[in-house]
């Protein structure tokens, strides 16, 4: 299985080192790694795992927000061209990954509770006034609290794991950093041991310590982009979200006041 990882790693060779020295100054940026005091090799399983979970999450959020995006748009179709909120309803089931789901059985619950705790009294008169009578909603006000409700839900939902990229992003230089400097202080002790300044003895060690920077780039550069990529994607369904409210409730205005 060792052979298998430096095989695999070979393509990552520095360019002109052909074959290790006596020493053991050869083997690219695995040789590197392998001779790397304990810290610095701490540092750099630090770097990979941080790199290795930032990467399922922007998969896991890139697919979520595909299925998201096709889903909401169905929804919409349904939604704009049902002329009852209780067919809409039986739908969203079939769409649960839709935020705009969420947000429509919030409104839909608080507009039932409001319908079935009117005073049939009233009702009753209303009915004897105008044949044409109509249920109406007690708190508009109440239904649109309810819509924003779930509307931060929904956005929360969505936001979950994102932070994640946020936290790579800015901390994994500085663990970078935190190694590189831990491998410099290496190699200048063994400078001061051997007491002496050639290139052959110093440039191995600086090249040791560059690594951990390296790996700490490596992990928040693709972090810092795809963490603006979806915050910007959460950005236009949060509006999404909030156009829909609105829309339901001038649907819920013209039908039930």
């Amino acid at each position: 299985m060792r052979n298998v990882f430096f095989y695999a790693l070979s393509f990552l060779q520095t360019p002109g080192v052909v074959e290790a020295s006596e020493e053991g100054f050869g083997g690219g940026i695995l040789g590197l790694i392998v001779r790397a005091s304990l810290p610095s090799q701490i540092v750099l399983l630090i770097l990979i795992v941080f790199s290795i979970v930032s990467w399922a999450v922007i998969l896991l959020k890139l697919i979520q927000f595909q299925s998201i995006e096709r889903q909401t748009s169905t929804f919409l179709e349904v939604f704009r061209r049902s002329g009852k909120f209780s067919e809409v309803q039986s739908v969203c089931r079939s769409l649960p990954k839709s935020p705009l789901t969420g947000v429509f059985q919030a409104g839909y619950v608080e507009l039932n509770t409001q319908l079935r705790q009117q005073d049939p009294s009233k009702t009753t008169t209303r009915q004897s006034d105008d044949s044409m009578a109509r249920p109406s909603l007690k708190s508009f006000d109440a239904l649109d609290r309810a819509l924003l409700r779930a509307s931060t839900t929904e956005v929360a939902k969505l936001e979950h794991r994102v932070p994640f990229l946020a936290t790579t992003a800015s901390i994994t230089p500085f663990i970078g950093l935190l190694g590189t400097v831990w491998g410099i202080i290496i190699a200048f002790q063994g400078i001061g041991e051997t007491g002496s300044t050639n290139l052959a003895v110093v440039a191995p060690g600086i090249a040791e310590a560059l690594v951990a920077t390296a790996a700490g780039l490596f992990a928040a550069i693709p972090a810092v982009y795809f963490y603006n990529h979806l915050t910007q994607r959460v950005k236009e369904m949060a509006a999404s979200l909030d156009d829909f409210s609105l829309e339901f409730l001038n649907i819920a205005e013209r039908n039930f006041s």
